[in-house]
């Protein structure tokens, strides 16, 4: 915890900052981004990753202080309650700890079989009910699993799965080939994401899908999905859980495929073959499984924290600033010890990018004239837990998707000092890429796509349930190329940050920070927001990609 006279001091130097050097143009006229003030924004990082905020876990006393906190700032900022006459809108939560069956048993015209759980599979449900089971449900084999009209793409097309469980291999048909032509090579779409396979599986009608899981389409090795579903799990209360939720999802090895596989007579590099042409592998398999989950289910509720600075000429048509206000909370032991470490701080993820929320609210309310279209500010609740803040938000916007004109996420920004480059996650989306090519070159940085585009980063952070609504989303970092240090000092500090903070209870806010790479971040993401809420253009998608439909589709209705 920081002394309150600093953090008194840290406020009144950047309001008078901020009156001093906040844009101020005649109406109508470009304004330029102020000066954003280094010991303001660090001000509310040591505060927000301080011990006293617990690790901001949701529905913890470490919620309830994150929450005021923001409340406080968005209200200084000069924001509006943006959550019908409120800062928070409340997001209904179940947690459920699963106590899976240790095995699953498999039957078919050839023989049986015992899979054990965790090392050839692993289950769960989220449907909030104390047992899930299938009994003799039949496995059906659903190629990736994809439905895909703008790629003229159905795996499921003529295959009849109400009631079984589907096989369905992880990635898209393009990360296999590397052909472009082919959804988009090795980039992964949404379709290839598991969460997705698990959704499309519910609109078919199936009781379960497993995702096969492969090291290199999946990104990461069989310990993720096996340690990841031994957790509690949080997720949406859903009154009607039972049509959007499967009665069975997980994963499952590629070695116990193939002996489900061979039980049907079916060979799998031959299923997996054929399954990069339209469907065709496709198939009910004649081969049933029987296994179940029990839950330990408590229901809570926690909150985004929404701020609206109204628009001068257009109030209506808003451009959205997000960051998630949430991380891991505290731990009491560590491999069976007593800690002496127990709180998850979260400095780097994500109280840096909540810092640059509030301080972009606060460049935003002292701007004047005030920008034509409004500006939202969205602080997200359970992130950590799945992008559940944001997937409520999405789904309970406090506007019409249509009369959002874009945004920026910001989430686990980079503290290793200016770049010459800017890494775009999911560069070539839309065309919000060029108003921020624009800001960027202003201050002397080049944008550059995300080196591995077939892991999906684009999909797992907040800003994906926005665009899931269509609203064109920006998601960038700093890049690691040094001025000072050349390319491989950034290297080495993500190296560093990946392999010893992410996640760990020593994320912690350190005052030797190089913070000028991030304030130079915040002054072109002011400018991308101002450009778009002082023009008249509607960002949209580019051609190809799966969320363009969905926002023909919004503004047309508009």
């Amino acid at each position: 915890m920081i002394p309150t006279r600093l953090l008194a001091a840290a406020g009144a130097l950047a309001a008078a900052l901020l009156a001093g050097c906040a844009a101020t143009t005649p109406a109508g006229e470009a304004a330029y981004a102020p000066a954003f003030d280094d010991a303001a924004w660090r001000a509310h990082v040591e505060r927000l990753a301080s011990d006293e905020f617990e690790g901001r876990a949701p529905g913890t006393p470490g919620e309830e202080k994150t929450l005021a906190y923001l409340e406080q700032q968005f209200r200084a900022a000069g924001l509006e309650p943006g959550a019908g006459g409120s800062f928070r809108q409340a997001v209904p939560l179940v947690e459920l700890t699963t106590r899976p069956d240790p095995t699953m048993e498999v039957r078919g015209k050839s023989g049986a079989l015992s899979l054990r759980y965790a090392e050839d599979y692993v289950s769960w449900t989220r449907r909030p009910v104390p047992e899930s089971r299938v009994a003799d449900a039949e496995f059906v084999f659903a190629g990736y699993g994809i439905v895909a009209p703008e790629y003229g793409w159905n795996d499921y097309a003529g295959l009849d799965v109400k009631g079984k469980i589907v096989l369905a291999l992880v990635n898209d048909p393009g990360y296999a080939t590397g052909d472009t032509a082919l959804f988009t090579g090795r980039a992964m779409t949404y379709y290839g994401r598991w969460t997705y396979k698990f959704e499309e599986a519910v609109r078919q009608g199936a009781a379960g899908l497993l995702v096969i899981h492969e090291t290199g389409p999946a990104g990461y090795p069989w310990d993720v999905p096996r340690n990841g579903a031994a957790r509690p799990q949080l997720d949406l209360e859903l009154p009607d859980y039972e049509t959007k939720r499967l009665a069975l999802e997980g994963w499952i090895t590629e070695a116990a495929t193939r002996r489900i596989l061979a039980l049907a007579g079916e060979d799998f590099d031959q299923l997996k073959g054929a399954a990069l042409a339209r469907g065709s592998a496709s198939q009910a398999l004649g081969v049933t499984a029987t296994t179940g989950v029990r839950n330990i289910v408590r229901h809570g509720k926690s909150y985004n924290v929404v701020g609206v600075l109204p628009g001068r000429e257009r109030p209506d048509e808003h451009f959205l600033y997000s960051a998630h206000w949430d991380h891991l909370g505290r731990i009491l032991t560590i491999g069976g010890a007593t800690a002496t470490d127990t709180v998850f701080n979260g400095a780097i993820d994500n109280a840096t990018g909540t810092a640059a929320l509030i301080e972009l609210a606060r460049a935003f309310g002292a701007t004047q004239p005030r920008p034509e279209r409004s500006l939202m500010f969205v602080a997200f609740t359970a992130e950590e837990s799945g992008l559940l803040g944001s997937k409520f938000f999405g789904e309970n916007l406090p506007v019409p998707a249509a009369q959002i004109a874009g945004g920026v996420n910001m989430d686990a920004l980079y503290v290793l000092g200016e770049t010459r480059d800017l890494t775009v996650i999911g560069y070539g989306n839309s065309e919000l890429d060029a108003v921020l090519r624009d800001a960027a070159a202003k201050r002397g940085m080049v944008l550059i796509p995300e080196s591995t585009p077939e892991a999906g980063y684009y999909y797992r952070s907040d800003h994906f349930n926005l665009a899931k609504q269509g609203v064109p989303m920006l998601y960038a970092k700093s890049g690691v190329d040094s001025p000072k240090h050349g390319p491989e000092h950034g290297k080495r500090w993500l190296e560093n940050y990946i392999a010893n903070v992410y996640h760990k209870p020593n994320d912690e806010y350190d005052p030797a920070w190089d913070t000028a790479g991030i304030l130079k971040e915040l002054a072109i993401y002011f400018d991308v927001g101002l450009t778009v809420a002082n023009g008249g253009a509607w960002p949209q998608w580019r051609e190809g990609s799966e969320f363009r439909a969905i926002r023909e589709k919004t503004r047309a209705a508009r």
